[in-house]
């Protein structure tokens, strides 16, 4: 049985290229959890565990997760050892409750190692093996400002980067986000599909007259326009509208999936690794939507490159992913931390292919922005402005 010789966590703070301006909290950079394992034959494997705009988004921020692992996941790894991860993390779940993120980083570490020591990539431990090579990627225009959403728009189609765009809005009036969203559903036109993403900021009556304008205006697919905790509204609306909405932060695993799918709450599911718990637990609710009938579509949390590639593994193995990816994390961050940057072209995100998840970090690149080793950057998060 491989034991646990050695656990490192640290976090890594990288700017982001611009401004990310989401309905609760303007972020300027992001706070990357990364896990290092090691077992006992000399074996590595890597994990991130990476929330969006410190604690303004969910209850875990970066110092938690990081807590998280060091001081009750560590002693939990090395009773039990880290050969087996449906052993590991079983018995993780029950001593540990809660601390999605955090768990999910140590997963993804352990089954990096798992494919490491067998010489194959993720994707062929989870369901079954790959079906695609390659998904399509949206990208997040989220600075706010018409114009320049519209000038990024045009800028990454003509590098055939991207042709989906989720816009984030809920902190304007609706009118006036639907003003903003139909200009750029007018500049994209038949080369792209626009989305948006509300991220809870609305109530009932709002989504209501929301989603039906951002329906008229030409908008493919509504997510999580109410609280995540409230599938009755969310039901009513899916019921009264036309356009898909998508549940992102009602989906904590299996568990909440199910009951999602069961109240007929949404028509599209975003499925996230992280908020999920883990890689296991994300490709249940999949499962769980694809049996209800519901549409799949792989969310970020931002994630840097590791966190992104273990994302790619899991959804390269979903039967249907119609409604692509947005796996777009490390494009948004003005560094790149691993030593080979992951592969966008064509408008699609490439799966790595080499054994675990196929990428290793870049180390200085992650030693330069250690927060450990540099003062933290100030103004990262702004709640609620630029």
């Amino acid at each position: 049985m491989a034991l646990l010789h050695s656990l490192d966590t640290f976090i890594v703070d990288v700017p982001t290229i611009r401004p990310h301006v989401l309905a609760m909290a303007t972020m300027h950079q992001q706070s990357v959890v990364i896990v290092r394992i090691r077992d006992s034959d000399g074996f590595e494997g890597i994990g991130e565990g990476t929330t969006i705009g410190g604690l303004s988004y969910g209850d875990e921020s970066p110092e938690s997760i990081k807590s998280a692992i060091d001081v009750y996941i560590r002693p939990v790894l090395e009773s039990v050892g880290v050969g087996n991860v449906a052993r590991a993390m079983s018995t993780v779940a029950r001593y540990v409750r809660g601390n999605h993120i955090a768990k999910c980083a140590v997963e993804t570490a352990l089954f990096d190692m798992m494919g490491r020591r067998l010489g194959c990539p993720v994707s062929e431990l989870l369901g079954g093996g790959r079906v695609r090579s390659s998904m399509p990627v949206a990208w997040t225009l989220a600075s706010g400002d018409t114009g320049q959403d519209i000038a990024e728009a045009e800028r990454v189609l003509e590098q055939k980067r991207h042709r989906i765009f989720k816009l984030k809005i809920g902190k304007r009036a609706v009118a006036d986000d639907v003003a903003h969203v139909g200009a750029i559903c007018k500049a994209v036109g038949s080369r792209g599909s626009v989305r948006v993403d509300v991220n809870q900021n609305w109530d009932e009556a709002q989504a209501d007259l929301g989603m039906g304008m951002l329906h008229d205006v030409g908008v493919a697919l509504v997510e999580q326009p109410i609280a995540g905790d409230d599938i009755t509204a969310m039901a009513r609306l899916s019921a009264r509208h036309t356009i898909p909405l998508m549940a992102d932060e009602a989906l904590h695993g299996p568990r909440t999936a199910h009951r999602v799918a069961s109240a007929a709450a949404a028509r599209v599911f975003a499925i996230k690794i992280a908020q999920s718990g883990g890689l296991v637990a994300a490709g249940e609710v999949g499962s769980i939507g694809a049996a209800a009938g519901i549409g799949i579509y792989g969310g970020t949390m931002l994630e840097a490159g590791v966190g992104t590639a273990a994302s790619a593994h899991l959804f390269s193995t979903f039967p249907t992913l119609a409604w692509g990816t947005e796996l777009f994390g490390p494009l948004l961050l003005t560094e790149e931390i691993l030593a080979e940057p992951l592969r966008y072209g064509d408008f699609e995100l490439q799966v790595p292919v080499g054994p675990g998840l196929g990428v290793t970090l870049d180390e200085d690149k992650v030693a330069h922005f250690r927060r450990d080793r540099t003062a933290p950057l100030l103004h990262a998060v702004n709640a609620g402005g630029n």
